[in-house]
């Protein structure tokens, strides 16, 4: 991973949290976010950038990549990155977006059983910048990485209410996040730290979480994928073992790619619903991948 982009950040900020003594609860991003965004296609992506499509195309922006922004398909690849570079789950039915800004962090992002909006800790989650009736959400992290972390005792505790850390309501739950993200113009960090330090900022140590393809609408056998921020399919965060046990179809391989059989909408797409290139380089890693994990990881999945 590379700094400047939010996965590099998000590790860099789980790394710390757990070199420091405390316990990641959650890990992510900020993006703006509504589940209609799902569906949206190339159509009608600028409408909700506040720009019309010829002010997009005088500034080279490609409506399809713009769109996997949106529709949560780059969510769910970058949580995909970060669990499996920091070893965090991922949500069974995919990434939940909860509507949350900088000072609520610690609340929102612990377990239900205290109030929370997460199943368990140790867990990668995207925040909204929209509640789910579309207002801003108040000091909204659209553009920013956080990390949600657990005291280990209570004079952690203590000094997280003393040094003025917001926190929930329990005071064992704390955040730390970062507001931008600046991509390409933050890359010489990690290439410093890499030609310097020999130390990448974040890399893959395990395979816990896959982003998978679902469908927009009803297809039709016959039709052809047309992957990331198309018109046929999105991708959702999937535990690994899941989508081993489906058979799922990863969103990278969605791409020109013929359906054998009619999909409903909504319906996560499966390896065997489309006719893949045996001789593909990616066909070929991806199933490795399969064989590889599969006899310790298909067989607790539900």
């Amino acid at each position: 991973m590379a700094y400047g982009d939010q996965p590099a950040l998000i590790a860099e900020m789980v790394d710390w949290a757990r070199s420091a003594g405390f316990t990641v609860t959650a890990a992510g991003k900020g993006t703006k976010y509504l589940p209609a965004y799902h569906t949206v296609t190339p159509d009608h992506v600028w409408e909700h950038y506040g720009l019309t499509a010829a002010e997009a195309k005088a500034g080279g922006m490609n409506s399809q990549m713009f769109n996997s922004f949106l529709d949560g398909t780059k969510s769910a690849i970058e949580m995909a990155a970060v669990a499996n570079a920091c070893g965090l789950d991922v949500p069974h039915d995919g990434l939940i977006f909860p509507p949350c800004g900088a000072d609520e962090l610690a609340s929102v992002l612990r377990p239900k059983t205290l109030g929370g909006a997460l199943d368990n800790d140790g867990v990668v989650e995207v925040v909204s910048s929209l509640t789910r009736n579309g207002e801003q959400v108040p000091r909204d992290l659209r553009w920013g990485v956080y990390v949600v972390f657990k005291a280990p005792n209570d004079y952690a505790a203590a000094c997280f209410r003393q040094y003025g850390l917001p926190t929930d309501p329990t005071g064992r739950y704390a955040a730390m996040y970062k507001p931008f993200h600046l991509i390409g113009l933050e890359l010489s960090i990690s290439v410093l730290n890499i030609v310097l330090r020999g130390e990448p900022t974040g890399t893959c140590q395990s395979w816990r979480g896959d982003a998978v393809a679902v469908a927009k609408r009803t297809l039709k056998a016959g039709e052809t994928l047309d992957g990331e921020g198309g018109y046929t399919v999105y991708a959702k965060l999937i535990p690994a073992k899941r989508s081993l046990k489906l058979g799922a179809l990863p969103i990278g391989l969605a791409h020109h790619v013929r359906l054998t059989r009619d999909v409903a909408a909504g319906e996560i797409l499966t390896a065997k619903d489309v006719v893949l290139d045996d001789n593909s380089q990616a066909v070929r890693i991806r199933r490795e991948m399969e064989q590889m994990h599969g006899t310790d990881t298909a067989v607790a999945a539900e």
